[in-house]
């Protein structure tokens, strides 16, 4: 990543950090009542509430990420991401052992039939070893 995009995601975060900050202290003085104080206070957070959402809504367009469709239709039902990946991540471990597993039934099926072939028609045994070196197997012995 650009170290413009590293910045930009930085203050992106920041921002948001200052956001929730402020709706903290918004929730906190909500429920201590000392009259105006309170309330001028209350005043003064939500001001600066929307001067953080005014920054963070310029700041925001310049930082350019893909997130997958998938992944936002996940956190929109009020689900965790991080277990999205996690679910992700495992699927993707057990197509690979699954297409692991399949590859060594194809090269052990072509080790098969080149021994079976070389045995069954000698001559063809130099063609035979020529076609298992190129598709990257073991010749039979």
């Amino acid at each position: 990543m650009s170290a413009v995009v590293t910045d930009a995601i930085a203050a992106v975060e920041r921002q948001l950090k200052d956001i929730v900050q402020t709706l903290y202290n918004l929730i906190v003085q909500a429920y201590d009542h000392h009259g105006s104080k309170t309330q001028d206070a209350m005043k003064r957070e939500v001001q600066v509430l929307i001067q953080n959402l005014v920054r963070l809504s310029n700041t925001a367009p310049s930082v350019l990420v893909d997130i997958p469709p998938e992944v936002t239709n996940y956190v929109e039902s009020s689900r965790n991401p991080d277990i999205y990946t996690r679910e992700f991540v495992e699927l993707v471990q057990r197509t690979n052992q699954m297409l692991k597993g399949r590859e060594e039934a194809y090269r052990f099926l072509q080790e098969q039939i080149a021994w079976q072939l070389s045995s069954a028609v000698p001559e063809l045994r130099g063609d035979v070893a020529k076609v298992v070196e190129a598709t990257g197997g073991k010749v039979p012995t």
